[in-house]
């Protein structure tokens, strides 16, 4: 599911289809209800390709078995002339084309159902197929045809044996064989015991859970890219922010995080009460433990206990709550509250009783902020595309007067508001203007025309009345006297990007969070440095550092971050040509190779971050890149179905291919290294187990010659010590990654469901149990060990999220 979610976009915020648009006089939910009609449309086209694709496969297996039949009859004769077979296969398609728009949802957080019907099993197996070659996906779809028979088959020999075999379910055991198979919809996945484990091992064997357990320590990153108004100050000195679905209150002078851990998917939207104490933060769509959808909803809770104190509108709102806000003239009393549904409701509630007082029709339009007025009671004020709209509420009714721009420029998008001291309210535009609305009125009193170059994404005013104004294009942050005439200016670095939100700080500082996931602290006289930084697109390359407090990230942001565990800053980042999707330290430490879309990988120095070396193999993803434990040589898996081997010499610096191993029908997706670095194991995206000579990139056909074999690592998520990590209801596609502690006793893998597992090891019997850790809200696509397993690493797919675990 994650390569399917991986290739085809970024759907993990099942409330919402927008993308970060570099253009800055577009808001993150500008094209909503555009995006939501050409979804439809889409979705629509993409479920027709999917009948046709399954029809021209269907085609596609029977002539390759009429022409199989065709060449057996002429093994007896002379080579004839082309066939009409051959011919009708030659006409067939060999890439057809798929909607890169719509990709099929699936839930996060819930196992998917079974299958209902072949048809629909036929269909899902084209889609998780897309990536793979034509050849691959006319394989697979045989495989489909036939899985039924196979499963008949085995179950039935299974229970014939009786005495020699035992059967779990979905999984067999045969003694004689010294093999376990499991069934991966439907595919059989054969496992081979080591001899340590023939004549004790059983099927209905318990394992036992973990002995440790794991803490959520830290979180790196910021939701900056697609939300606002969402970074705030504490009177405890903690910094409140989002990323994935868990909200940080982080104190940057003792380098403390607490963590709100109530959600259960991407947290959009954030407010504090006037108390100071009080949060409310909302959030998309969600599942519930047990799988069943979990509605949008908000969540209000007390910043120092960290316990929830209401629920509210669970089953009210559709889509997303995207603003919310506490009034603040009566004591914060009320909350309102945006859904990003089509109508953009407007709903006003007495939070205390988890009771809706009124709601309205916002805006056809996106909504991109709501607030109370601070001083006139029941006054809200909404703004976003071509509008702001002041909202009276009386009783159970929303009034709404809009405002009037009258003879000054209407703007695209007005983009954020503020209250004067006065009561004023001030907005900032996507043309760069501050217009100020005189209070209680809906009529502009005053303009600064072209105070930013570009939109102003965010305004604050400070206690000492001054405005802060932060823009998108031009980076700058703007200081106002009360008379609206500029005083100072900061600029936000380039590799920060946009300043999307303003907080002012204790004394004279000031927080400011950024678009590409950074937030900043400064001051009027000093310059901005990065408190919280993080990354700006997918996540997948992964890997801790050899012998030290250190880990490697990178993604499709094409940024590389090595970390220290210990600052929780990045010791160094570094920009590549292309998206980054893999990473492997070598054994010594002082390199590390980066596989990446575009089929280059590249090695840098971990001391400077220069460039040592660069390849290319292939015209595929490269998904893995792995050192063997000698640190002799490095293995490269691609989406193109091969591994290529090559000799590593002088400490990392120098490459020279061994070869390529060939033999997998899919695209190779973990690797491992035994122990005394001669041979290799490899996954594929059709659940393939092969094992490789290194030396030779030979096959090894011969199962007792890697039977007892000892791994390195443990990465590979199909194999007999790890195959316990899958549950009942998924595909061969629902686990990303696996990972074993250096010490051997613990097993963590990241699942499609925003879970982070952790299971004893070996976990070699039918569904094991595990400790199960939320936080991430997207497929977590990455773990990794600590190389003393004080730490556990993990990484989110969509989310951007890396989350430091404590072993505990």
């Amino acid at each position: 599911m994650a390569e399917r979610i991986s290739s085809y976009g970024n759907l993990y915020d099942t409330s919402s289809l927008l993308q970060y648009c570099n253009d800055d006089n577009l808001s993150a939910s500008s094209s909503m209800e555009v995006d939501d009609r050409l979804s439809y449309l889409e979705q629509r086209v993409q479920l027709q390709e999917d009948e046709i694709q399954v029809l021209k496969a269907a085609l596609a297996d029977v002539l390759r078995r009429l022409g199989c039949c065709e060449e057996q009859g002429q093994l007896f004769g002379k080579r004839l002339a082309p066939t009409k077979v051959r011919q009708l296969l030659q006409a067939l398609p060999s890439k057809p084309h798929f909607s890169n728009g719509y990709l099929p949802q699936k839930r996060l957080g819930g196992y998917p159902s079974s299958p209902s019907s072949p048809k629909k099993e036929l269909v899902q197996s084209i889609k998780n197929m897309r990536r793979s070659s034509s050849t691959e996906r006319l394989t697979a779809v045989r495989r489909e045809a036939s899985t039924d028979s196979r499963s008949r088959t085995t179950s039935s020999s299974s229970s014939s044996s009786g005495k020699k075999d035992s059967k779990s379910k979905e999984t067999t055991f045969s003694a004689d064989d010294g093999h376990v198979k499991m069934f991966l919809r439907g595919r059989p996945v054969t496992m081979h015991l080591p001899d340590q484990f023939k004549g004790t091992y059983n099927l209905d064997s318990k394992l036992d859970l973990p002995e440790n357990k794991l803490k959520l320590q830290w979180v790196y990153g910021y939701r900056g890219r697609d939300c606002r108004c969402n970074l705030f100050l504490l009177p405890t000195g903690e910094i409140v922010y989002f990323i994935a679905s868990v909200v940080v209150l982080y104190n940057v002078e003792e380098q403390q995080q607490r963590h709100y851990l109530g959600h259960n998917d991407d947290v959009k939207c954030l407010a504090v009460h006037p108390d100071m104490v009080t949060v409310a933060t909302g959030q998309v769509a969600g599942n519930s433990k047990d799988g069943k959808l979990l509605p949008p909803h908000v969540r209000v809770w007390d910043s120092v206990s960290l316990n929830t104190l209401h629920v509210i509108g669970m089953g009210v709102f559709d889509r997303a709550v995207t603003c919310v806000a506490f009034s603040k003239s009566n004591g914060g009393a009320h909350l309102c509250a945006v859904d990003d549904a089509n109508d953009h409701i407007l709903s006003v509630w007495d939070w205390h009783k988890e009771k809706q007082l009124a709601d309205v029709k916002c805006s056809n339009d996106s909504v991109l902020a709501a607030t109370f007025h601070p001083m006139e009671a029941g006054l809200i004020v909404t703004c976003g595309k071509s509008h702001i709209n002041f909202w009276t509420v009386d009783g159970n009714t929303l009034t709404k007067r809009q405002g009037l721009f009258e003879k000054h420029e209407k703007p695209k998008y007005v983009l954020c508001v503020a209250f004067a001291e006065n009561g004023d309210a001030i907005t900032g535009d996507s043309s760069g203007n501050i217009y100020i609305w005189g209070k209680g009125g809906n009529r502009i009193s005053q303009v600064v025309a072209g105070a930013h170059e570009g939109g102003i994404f965010s305004l604050c005013v400070l206690k000492d009345g001054t405005l802060v104004s932060g823009g998108g294009k031009d980076r700058k942050v703007l200081f106002w006297d009360r008379n609206y005439q500029k005083q100072h200016e900061l600029e936000v670095p380039e590799m920060f990007g946009p300043v999307r939100c303003l907080t002012e700080g204790k004394e004279e500082s000031l927080f400011v969070g950024t678009t590409r996931n950074a937030i900043l602290e400064g001051s009027i006289s000093g310059n901005l440095r990065p408190i919280v930084q993080g990354h700006t697109d997918e996540l997948w390359g992964l890997d801790a550092h050899p012998s030290l407090e250190q880990f490697i990230s990178c993604g499709q942001d094409k940024l590389v971050h090595l970390w220290d565990t210990l600052s929780h800053q990045p010791l160094w980042s570094k920009y590549i040509e292309d998206p980054a999707r893999s990473a492997g330290f070598h054994p010594s430490g002082s390199v590390v190779a980066i596989g990446t879309m575009t089929a280059r990988w590249l090695v840098l120095d971990t001391e400077t971050k220069d460039l040592v070396s660069m390849h290319t193999d292939g015209n595929e993803i490269i998904s893995i890149v792995k050192y063997s434990p000698d640190g002799k040589y490095l293995a490269v898996g691609s989406h193109d179905n091969f591994i290529y081997v090559y000799e590593v010499t002088e400490n990392g610096k120098k490459y020279s291919r061994v070869g390529k191993c060939t033999g997998h029908s899919s695209y190779v997706t973990h690797l491992d290294w035994s122990m005394d670095s001669k041979f290799i194991v490899t996954n594929s995206g059709d659940y393939e187990i092969l094992f490789w000579d290194a030396s030779s990139c030979k096959h090894v056909t011969n199962i007792d010659t890697v039977r007892n074999l000892e791994w390195a690592t443990s990465t590979c998520v199909l194999g007999f010590a790890v195959f316990g990590i899958w549950p009942d209801g998924v595909d061969g596609t629902d686990i990303n990654a696996v990972c074993r502690s250096h010490n051997q006793k613990l097993l963590a893998s990241a699942d499609d469901f925003g879970n982070v597992n952790l299971f004893s090891n070996p976990c070699c019997q039918p569904r094991a149990p595990s400790y199960v850790y939320g936080g991430h809200s997207s497929h977590v696509t990455n773990v990794a060990f600590l190389h003393d397993d004080s730490h556990l690493i993990s990484i989110g797919g969509k989310d951007m999220s890396i989350i430091q675990w404590t072993i505990a």
